[in-house]
């Protein structure tokens, strides 16, 4: 059996002592499910396409191994250390998302995919997490000193953010990153009538995007029709859901793979549904509120503001994506071709994830060290 003794004060000893030993497991629970499904649902989208029938569920291996490095490193890290990661992967971010715009390629209306060394890069997945952590900095700093512009800083940020995202357009994401910059501007005490008015300005941003945008307009449109003016996709998902019933089809005996092209991406969801029936569904979106509960409890058991602000961000991040992906599959809002943390297949979607995942871990640690917790950056 694995020990590590108390008085062991090596920095994995120190790690094994102070990190939220329940969300590590239920991260690595999502992930081993999110490899299953893969496998499951990976072989027939690689045959439609042209590829071997291991294809994706060999590269899908290598990225786990990798994002679960990731995980444990960044857990590793000491606050001051995973506010610099965080500075720096945002601005590298927003360098590769401005490269985008001139040399990324268009998939589902919008041009967000880099092509590097033969992989595919998403550098916006990547924007959530570390705008999320740069943004509690920035606005625990205003809280600190009152001469310190954070709350300005954090809004051209957001700005410059949004911006980036809209010219791709990516309006999908330009909502999560405002709704989650929103809820930290909560938490950090912005008076609700300014709230109301971001709010509204964000509701119309959404009725601009549906009358500008070709792709969000049909999105949408297919989202109100129903029967069959149902996007083809969102019928299959269905089907998938019907099929499934309570206990499922069986491993491997779903048809919706079969159909879908992104079976094992967007809609792994339905696979899910279609061959392990409701409970594992129940199963994954308990795993995912259990996430973010616990790390919501866990942040507000301390009194360092940036840590609060942060944790509550990454949490919110990896809920709300969640959400959106379940949610479209199941015909509860318009598709956004958005993954489902640490399920779908996707090298940029792993990463990210382990990125906010490894860096919430890091905030929640019992952190002994005042002067870690006091440092300005």
């Amino acid at each position: 059996m694995f020990k590590i003794s108390r008085i062991n004060r090596s920095r994995i000893a120190n790690w094994w002592w102070t990190v939220d030993k329940v969300t590590l497991s239920l991260i690595l629970i999502l992930t081993f499910i999110g490899a299953f499904l893969v496998f499951s649902a990976s072989p027939s989208v690689a045959r439609t396409i042209g590829y071997t029938d291991y294809h994706f569920i060999k590269r899908q291996i290598i990225f786990i191994m990798l994002s679960l490095g990731i995980v444990f490193v960044l857990s590793m890290q000491r606050l001051k250390t995973i506010r610099r990661i965080a500075i720096i992967g945002y601005l590298l971010t927003l360098v590769l998302m401005l490269i985008t715009l001139f040399a990324g390629y268009e998939t589902k209306g919008a041009s967000r995919w880099l092509r590097i060394f033969g992989f595919s890069l998403q550098p916006s997945e990547f924007i959530k997490p570390t705008f999320v952590v740069v943004s509690a900095w920035l606005l625990d700093g205003s809280k600190k000193f009152d001469d310190f512009p954070g709350g300005i800083l954090s809004a051209c940020l957001f700005a410059i953010t949004a911006g980036i995202l809209v010219a791709q357009p990516d309006i999908g994401m330009t909502i999560v990153v405002s709704c989650i910059w929103g809820f930290q501007l909560f938490l950090a005490g912005l008076p609700m009538l300014i709230l109301g008015g971001l709010a509204l300005i964000a509701l119309l941003g959404a009725v601009v995007a549906y009358f500008t945008f070709s792709h969000v307009h049909e999105r949408v449109s297919q989202f109100l029709a129903s029967g069959a003016d149902l996007g083809y996709q969102v019928r299959r998902s269905m089907e998938a859901f019907a099929n499934g019933n309570l206990l499922g089809r069986g491993p491997g005996e779903g048809t919706v793979k079969l159909h879908l092209p992104d079976a094992h991406t967007d809609f792994i969801f339905a696979v899910a549904g279609e061959e392990f029936g409701v409970w594992l569904c129940l199963i994954i979106i308990m795993l995912f509120a259990a996430i973010v509960i616990r790390s919501l409890w866990r942040s507000l058991k301390d009194n360092n503001l940036f840590i609060i602000y942060a944790v509550a961000g990454l949490a919110a991040s990896f809920g709300l994506q969640g959400i959106i992906n379940m949610a479209s599959t199941m015909h509860l809002m318009p598709t956004k071709g958005m993954t489902l943390p640490f399920i779908s297949y996707g090298g940029s979607s792993l990463f990210a994830s382990a990125l906010g995942m490894g860096m919430l871990l890091a905030l929640t640690r019992r952190n002994t060290s005042a002067e870690d917790k006091d440092a300005p950056y």
